[in-house]
Order: structure tokens, then sequence, then C-alpha cells
């Protein structure tokens, strides 16, 4: 694909079309990596995204316990 960069302020930008934005799912930010002969540009993803409804389905079907207990009965907390 080929695009004609455009003029913004002292800098230059690439216009992107509205089906590469929707095909790769691009927002408000985009990370930019800077290879040897080539530029990548890639959408930046909340890595949190779901969590919170991930974490409730957990919660439903109690899977949310602690695998090792918080505290083990044999620590002694009077000698700290």
């Amino acid at each position: 694909m080929e695009t004609t960069m455009i003029k913004i302020g002292k800098s230059k930008g690439v216009k992107l079309s509205q089906p590469i934005l929707d095909k790769y799912d691009i927002q408000d930010k985009v990370e930019i990596e800077l290879k040897k002969d080539y530029i990548v540009i890639k959408p930046v993803k909340n890595i949190r995204q779901g969590w919170d409804k991930a974490f409730k389905q957990m919660h439903e079907n109690n899977d949310d316990s602690l695998i090792i207990p918080d505290v083990f009965p044999e620590e002694e907390f009077e000698k700290w």
C-alpha cells in the first residue's frame, strides 16, 4: 500500500484509512518500532482490558481462592 505523507505543523504524518483502523482496532495510540530498513506501526492495546469481567467470572466459579495460605500455622510472629 502506498500513501502520501501529510503536513502536521512542522512534522509530517501518515493518514490511515478507516478500514485499516477498523481491521487492526487502532484507537488513539500506536506503537512505532524503528527497524533497520523499515518502520512498524502497531496498535496499543489496553493489557488489562476485560480483566474486570474475567475476575467477576472467576469469583462466580469460586476460582479466586488462595492456592497457598496467606499465613502458615508454624509461623511465629512473636520472634519478629
